[in-house]
């Protein structure tokens, strides 16, 4: 929707407000989901739908694998550098496992949990 007339002053340089209605089957279930999205763009359908699925995509195989099975979001590392500096090792890691060929960080950790010249391997 491209007609943004009447929204709060507070949400100033809003242009589009985007429905998503999504269904399919998860674990051999229907299920039905609606999202929505503010943007301060003017795109069409076809072009908003490209920018979420880039935007789920990154999400999907980046900050997903981070906080969830590295588990970023619980590590008491909270002093200087630290933080980044993990951050940083979390992200190689997972660019190791994709060149590795591996579409899952679980399962590549799992895979390569006792094989440390494998893993060693990777930084030749």
């Amino acid at each position: 929707m491209d007609n943004v007339e009447g929204l709060d002053p507070q949400w100033a340089g809003i242009q589009s407000i985007i429905k998503i209605e999504r269904s399919g089957r998860r674990d051999n279930k229907p299920f039905e989901e609606t999202f929505y999205y503010i943007s301060s763009m003017t795109l069409d359908a076809a072009g908003f739908a490209d920018l979420i699925r880039k935007h789920w995509h990154i999400e999907n195989r980046l900050h997903w694998p981070k906080d969830v099975v590295l588990k970023e979001d619980i590590a008491p590392l909270c002093d200087g550098y630290a933080p980044a500096n993990f951050a940083v090792l979390r992200t190689i890691a997972i660019n190791l496992f994709r060149l590795e060929g591996f579409a899952s960080i679980t399962k590549g950790t799992r895979y390569l949990a006792h094989d440390v010249p494998r893993l060693f391997s990777f930084f030749q």
